[in-house]
């Protein structure tokens, strides 16, 4: 692992050397490769449809495709078969994930300008969403769950769901009984980049969608990025990171547990400590170098503490501040004394957890907030999937006799100053309305 002395000036970390730009690079931006065989597979399913899709699940699953739908029984049959404990703990996370997003949904708002001039924003719930559930190598019924429970919560009329096809056509029976859990209405073997392109376009099977949003590999979020332009996403997503912010004060065999469990995610993982204590940066690593050799996922964890691991030592904790906000991760866990005023002060996280009680394990599966979260820096811009995420906005506007006799004038005079004559008539026929 990469420990790095970090330079300040004015409070904003100098991050111009090679190994700096090396730690801040975590881009989700695919290669020429990856973009042009995504560009290919776009292209062959909106021509081909549902048979596009049953060739790619030959070519890239191995799997001849008895039918694409996964018929409803089996979902019930997946949580029938679930292992009692695992089905407990799915139930409780959908239970927590819809009381937190109810909590959170958006309403409606009118505000007046002017006497007589009355706007409305009202949140309208989209008619058909598409949610992304990885498979093969990485399944996931946690990320089905963020995904399908806020659309539901949110009024989205149908909510589908795609994921690649198992050696027996179906998913995976644990991802078929979170459908089952969350209350999605549809379920397609369907993978990769195909099944973006199949939801945002459409086949004979699956109807286009109106959004998609999930986690996925890199020809997922390639060909999200591609499908953007006509279909609505979620902020393109990457490789799992972690940011601690942390002092003395903290355990450094704890904050070294968290730091693991986040690399074991994937070789591309990102992982970083940020403290003022050179001890107790060094006291992590080392927790780190006794811990790692009894991971099973060891050789992974390995491979994301090499390529994007880190621990900085810099000389205050308002310089790690200014670090987390240029570094904009997807979790911050902040572990030193104050820990909630240094929280309040940390901007461009996808979620801060707060004490080391706060694990970021909970967070993943059963508190309730949304871990589908901006990565590769983007929580610059973008924020975690919620139930905001599942509606539109409609504006309503609504002018009075009155109050359109008293905007004529002024209105005729803007547009007159634009050339649109049609515009200024349009307005000043009400001045002696």
């Amino acid at each position: 692992m990469n420990t790095l002395k970090l330079a300040v000036r004015g409070g904003v970390p100098v991050t111009g050397t090679a190994e700096w730009k090396a730690l801040f690079d975590r881009s989700t931006s695919a290669d020429d490769a990856i973009r042009s065989r995504t560009a290919a597979i776009l292209a062959h399913v909106r021509r081909d449809g549902d048979t596009a899709l049953r060739a790619l699940a030959r070519e890239l699953d191995g799997v001849a495709l008895q039918s694409i739908e996964v018929p409803r029984r089996l979902w019930g049959r997946a949580l029938d078969s679930l292992d009692p404990t695992l089905r407990r703990a799915l139930e409780r996370a959908a239970e927590n994930i819809r009381a937190v997003h109810r909590a959170f949904r958006p309403a409606a708002q009118s505000f007046t300008t002017v006497d007589g001039v009355v706007i409305t924003r009202r949140p309208d719930p989209l008619a058909r969403v598409g949610v992304y559930a990885p498979g093969g190598r990485a399944t996931y019924p946690s990320s089905l769950l963020m995904g399908v429970v806020p659309a539901k919560v949110a009024g989205v009329r149908e909510v589908i769901v795609c994921s690649p096809p198992a050696r027996d056509g179906r998913p995976a029976a644990v991802l078929l009984a979170a459908a089952e859990i969350a209350g999605a209405d549809r379920v397609f073997a369907v993978g990769g980049a195909g099944a973006v392109a199949a939801m945002a376009w459409g086949t004979e099977s699956i109807a286009r969608v109106d959004r998609i949003v999930g986690p996925g590999n890199a020809y997922v979020a390639e060909a999200k990025l591609q499908a953007a332009g006509v279909v609505a996403i979620d902020a393109p997503a990457g490789p799992s990171e972690l940011l601690v912010i942390a002092d003395d004060s903290a355990d450094p065999v704890v904050i070294a547990r968290e730091m693991v469990a986040q690399a074991e995610h994937d070789p591309l993982a990102a992982v970083v400590l940020v403290s003022a204590s050179r001890p107790f940066a060094r006291a992590v690593e080392r927790s780190i170098e006794r811990i790692v050799p009894t991971e099973p996922r060891a050789a992974i964890i390995r491979d994301a503490f090499a390529a994007r691991g880190g621990i900085v030592s810099v000389s205050s904790i308002d310089a790690a501040i200014a670090f987390a906000a240029q570094y904009a991760a997807e979790h911050v866990l902040v572990c030193c004394r104050a820990g909630g005023g240094v929280a309040a002060r940390v901007r461009n996280a996808g979620t801060i957890f707060i004490g080391a009680t706060s694990s970021v394990a909970f967070g993943d599966y059963m508190t309730g907030a949304n871990h589908v979260l901006p990565t590769g820096g983007l929580a610059r811009g973008y924020s975690g999937l919620s139930t905001e995420d599942f509606y539109r906005w409609t504006t309503i506007q609504r002018v009075s006799r009155a109050a359109a006799r008293s905007l004529a004038s002024d209105v005729g005079t803007f547009a007159d100053a634009e050339g649109l004559p049609g515009h200024a008539a349009a307005a000043r026929q009400w001045r002696t309305a």
